[in-house]
């Protein structure tokens, strides 16, 4: 396994300008990672498109990999010509999937809000789920890249859900970026959850979070689950998620791929990033 970092964990710093995507692969490969995943926040590839060659020019001279590209996406919608223009909008972001050199994509899928997340809503958007997640993993496998789905977004969330997603697009370049952390989202027991979709992995995201019951409101930074639980992201080994039982249960299935940090705590992103990235090295070591 390769211990890296999302450039999302460092996303502060990039939106502020403390720090540029370039500095940014620099300073993970200085502070021990193996991998860099881009996802494009804090910067803009409109903007400036000469940026994707930049940074693929950056991690060669670090010696870094890129590992995954990762971008927002929506297939819910009222029309059509809107369904139709963001699958065309995801297929040019393959295309700087391939430009960056990656074989690793992940597009979210759909997003609701959390009263319109049933089982039976799941089920009547499946269908137009599905056959645009199927064209643009055919679109991708002309590059060599798989595409991916990520547990995350309230709707497409749940192991279960994400399973059934890629078992209907049945494409084998199209597997799921398993978030360890975000099954709690949904109140899913994550060692649980991560020994169910870990056979459909094709990234893995390493991320902690704080737990309080529903009845203990703790304030500011929280966020509630769908059950109406309090969550706050936590430093990687800080948190209420048991990583080390859950690295040993990957580390046992022969997972050899890339494993990214995600911070999104309250401390600062590049202590939290620092700590995150020492401490899966360190937990790997021990189980």
């Amino acid at each position: 396994m390769k211990i890296g970092l999302s450039s999302y964990s460092l996303f502060s710093a990039l939106k502020s300008g403390e720090m540029t995507i370039v500095e940014a692969i620099q300073w993970t490969r200085d502070h021990g990672g193996e991998h860099i995943e881009i996802v494009p926040l804090g910067f803009n590839f409109d903007e400036n498109p000469r940026l994707v060659e930049t940074i693929v020019q950056k991690a060669e001279e670090a010696g870094i990999d890129i590992s995954n590209y990762a971008i927002g996406a929506n297939f819910i919608s009222d029309d059509d010509k809107s369904y139709e223009a963001e699958i065309e909008r995801v297929k040019k972001e393959v295309e700087i999937a391939n430009r960056l050199g990656v074989k690793l994509m992940r597009h979210d899928v759909a997003w609701r809000q959390i009263n319109e997340t049933s089982i039976k809503q799941f089920e009547e958007d499946l269908p137009r789920l599905v056959s645009a997640c199927r064209e643009i993993a055919d679109y991708a496998a002309q590059f060599g890249i798989t595409t991916s789905v990520e547990n995350h977004g309230f709707f497409i969330q749940a192991s279960d859900r994400v399973q059934r997603l890629i078992q209907l697009v049945d494409r084998p370049n199209f597997k799921t970026t398993m978030d360890i952390g975000n099954f709690m989202c949904v109140d899913e027991d994550p060692v649980s959850a991560v020994k169910k979709n870990l056979p459909f992995a094709s990234m893995i995201h390493l991320k902690d979070f704080y737990l309080r019951p529903s009845h203990e409101n703790p304030g500011e930074g929280w966020f509630q689950t769908t059950a109406g639980n309090y969550l706050r992201g936590a430093i990687v080994g800080h948190g209420d998620i048991p990583i080390r039982k859950i690295l040993k249960i990957i580390k046992e299935s022969g997972y050899e791929g890339y494993v990214s940090i995600e911070f999104e705590g309250m401390e600062d992103c590049k202590k939290g990033s620092r700590i995150g990235m020492d401490n899966a090295r360190r937990f790997l070591e021990e189980v």
